[in-house]
């Protein structure tokens, strides 16, 4: 039995139109997200399908052989890992102090917008323009050669506006409040900014640096130019050593390389995933451990 409505206080004709539309709205951005959501799991059940057959202990700690048609992925996954990791060492340091000079030190004014927008644009720019600057710049000029260290200065300058940026949002997420009470007590700008701006935007530093290591683990045009190698034998064991790369391999194997078993490329390409997910998890678990300690 329906209750009496009170005379004066039911819905309106506008009222439940509203109603109306709302719920269409959220009906067609729910269907978004499941057309969003749809594709990659139908990507990741595809690979996982076809490329389970091909993981084995053996398929990550061996070479390739008979010209990369069997063995393993040994090679391509130390010298991602290595460029991986000289990229964020090279990046991640100049990047967030670039941030915050221009989040704490930089004034308003057309120097500082000019900068701004360097960096916006060099986020747009082809990763392939990107590599033959690192050819021309790191491998020519410096002369570091076709090496791991010319590759990963390449991907750290194509990254770079990432972590600056996500640096910059950050520091300026934090309480101006902070800022103000530091400096009320006689603290320093830069005291400022080490023991209090800093220690409350780190869980957003690590949000840049996973968007880098996602970026930079599946580039392949800036490494194939710069360190990156079709084979090699050899693990490197040093910044100016010669590599192989897990997105180049799958380059290789996908399109270079004949009578490749089926399930060899779809193996390397959930491997690729596989490490993306790894690295991302642990800098994601950090990060949340970080914001649990947050005091604000």
């Amino acid at each position: 039995m329906s209750q009496p409505t009170i005379e004066g206080f039911g819905a309106t004709p506008l009222d439940i139109r509203n109603r109306r539309n709302q719920k269409a709205i959220r009906l067609a951005f729910g269907a978004m997200t499941i057309m969003l959501i749809v594709p990659v799991v139908i990507i990741l059940a595809l690979l996982i399908a076809r490329g389970y057959p091909a993981l084995s202990w053996d398929f990550f700690t061996t070479h390739p052989v008979d010209n990369m048609t069997k063995g393993g992925i040994l090679p391509a996954l130390v010298g991602t890992l290595w460029l991986v990791g000289v990229a964020l060492i090279a990046s991640v340091p100049l990047g967030v102090a670039a941030a915050i000079y221009l989040s704490e030190y930089a004034s308003d004014n057309f120097l500082t917008r000019l900068i701004n927008l360097a960096i916006i644009n060099l986020a747009g720019v082809p990763s392939i323009v990107h590599a033959l600057f690192g050819l021309g710049a790191f491998v020519l000029f410096f002369e570091f050669g076709t090496s791991i260290l010319a590759a990963s200065l390449t991907l750290a300058v194509m990254t770079l506006p990432v972590v600056i940026v996500s640096t910059r949002e950050t520091l300026q997420a934090v309480p101006q409040s902070f800022r103000l009470a530091c400096w009320s007590l006689g603290a320093t700008r830069w005291q400022t900014i080490r023991k209090v701006v800093l220690p409350n935007s780190i869980s957003g530093i690590l949000t840049g640096v996973i968007l880098e290591v996602s970026r930079t683990v599946g580039e392949t045009a800036p490494i194939m130019f710069t360190g990156a190698v079709f084979f090699t034998p050899h693990l490197p064991v040093g910044v100016l050593d010669q590599t192989m790369a897990m997105s180049l391999h799958l380059y290789s194997v996908s399109t270079q390389v004949t009578d490749v078993p089926e399930a060899l490329p779809y193996g390397v390409a959930l491997s690729l995933i596989g490490m993306v997910i790894v690295l991302n998890s642990a800098s994601i678990a950090f990060r949340m451990h970080l914001r649990r300690t947050k005091k604000w």
